[in-house]
C-alpha cells in the first residue's frame, strides 16, 4: 500500500495548524482510500492507467461513500467498473453493521416513530452524524419493495383448498388527510395444513367491488384448487365470494354434472319407455 505524494503533505499541513482530532479523522481516511485503492487494483489487475496483460476490468469513476468511525465521518471514494462491481472487505463488516442498523430504522418506521425520534435513536447507537428524513425514506423504500415482491408473487406452487378472509382498519393517510383504510389479508392452508398469507391490499372501504377485484388479482397469480372460503358476515366478502369463488366452483360443478350425465348408458330410457308400453 502506498500514498500519493500530495495526501502525506495534506496531512502535515493538518498536524501543523493543530488540527487535533480532525487529524486523527484525516490520517483515518487516507489509510482506509489506500486500503481501498490498492485491494481495487489486486481486483482489477492493474494500477490506475496502467497497461498489463493482467488487467481484467476496467474503472469507470467512483462513487462516494461516507464512512461513520471513532474519529468522525471520512469520505471515501469507492472505484466502479466498467463489468460488474467492487466493494472493499474494509467494508464488508461495515455492511453488515449498516444492514442491521437500517433493520433498526424499518422497525421504528412500522412502528409509527417520528423521524426525529429515529435520528435520536441513531445517535445513541453510535452514528453521531445522525440520519435525515430523507435517508429514512431511502431506507424505508426498501420495505416497499419487499413488500411489492411479496403481494404480486405467484400461487401456483401449492393448492389451497381452504382459504380465511379477513380484514382490518388502520390509519393512514389518503389524499392529504389521516383516515381510516381497510386491510384486507388472506390466508390459504394447503391439504397439509401448512398456512400461508395470500398477499394484501389496501382500500378505502371494505365493499364487495373492492373485495371481489382483490380475489380477482389472487386467482390472476395462480390460486386454484379452492373448496372452501370463510369470512366474517360482513356483506362485501359474501358477495365478492359468491361473485369470484363460488360462480367457478359453480361452473365446475355444472359441468362435471354434464359429464356424468353423459356417461349414463342411453338404453336406460328404452327399457323405462318398454314397461311403460
Amino acid at each position: 500500500m502506498t500514498l500519493s505524494q500530495s495526501e502525506p503533505s495534506e496531512l502535515l499541513e493538518a498536524v501543523r495548524a493543530g488540527g487535533g482530532i480532525d487529524v486523527v479523522r484525516r490520517g483515518v481516511e487516507l489509510v482506509l482510500q489506500a486500503l481501498i485503492t490498492a485491494e481495487a487494483s489486486e481486483f482489477i489487475g492493474a494500477r490506475p492507467f496502467e497497461r498489463t496483460p493482467t488487467r481484467t476490468n476496467l474503472r469507470n469513476g467512483s462513487r462516494e461513500r461516507v464512512l461513520s468511525t471513532k474519529a468522525g465521518d471520512v469520505q471515501l471514494q469507492i472505484p466502479k467498473l466498467r463489468r460488474g462491481s467492487f466493494l472493499p472487505s474494509v467494508l464488508e463488516r461495515r455492511r453488515r453493521i449498516d444492514r442491521a442498523l437500517f433493520a433498526v430504522v424499518m422497525e421504528a418506521y412500522v412502528h409509527g416513530v417520528s423521524t426525529r425520534k429515529v435520528d435520536d435513536l441513531v445517535q445513541a447507537l453510535g452514528l453521531e452524524a445522525g440520519i435525515s428524513k430523507s435517508e429514512v425514506s431511502r431506507i424505508c423504500a426498501e420495505l416497499d419493495e419487499s413488500l411489492d415482491v411479496f403481494r404480486h408473487r405467484l400461487l401456483d406452487h401449492v393448492a389451497f383448498p381452504y382459504v380465511f378472509l379477513d380484514a382490518t382498519y388502520l390509519k393512514g393517510r389518503s389524499g392529504g388527510a389521516v383516515t381510516a383504510l381497510t386491510v384486507v389479508v388472506p390466508t390459504g392452508v394447503t391439504l397439509t395444513g401448512d398456512r400461508e398469507v395470500l398477499g394484501l391490499a389496501i382500500g378505502d372501504s371494505e365493499d364487495g367491488a373492492f373485495w371481489a377485484e382483490f380475489l380477482r388479482s389472487l386467482r390472476a397469480r395462480g390460486l386454484s384448487g379452492v373448496r372452501l372460503v370463510t369470512s366474517d358476515a360482513h356483506l362485501g366478502p359474501q358477495q365478492a365470494i359468491g361473485a369470484v369463488m363460488l360462480s367457478r366452483l359453480r361452473a365446475k360443478l355444472g359441468q362435471s354434472a354434464a359429464d356424468c350425465i353423459d356417461t349414463v348408458p342411453r338404453v336406460g330410457y328404452r327399457l323405462r319407455s318398454d314397461r311403460a308400453a
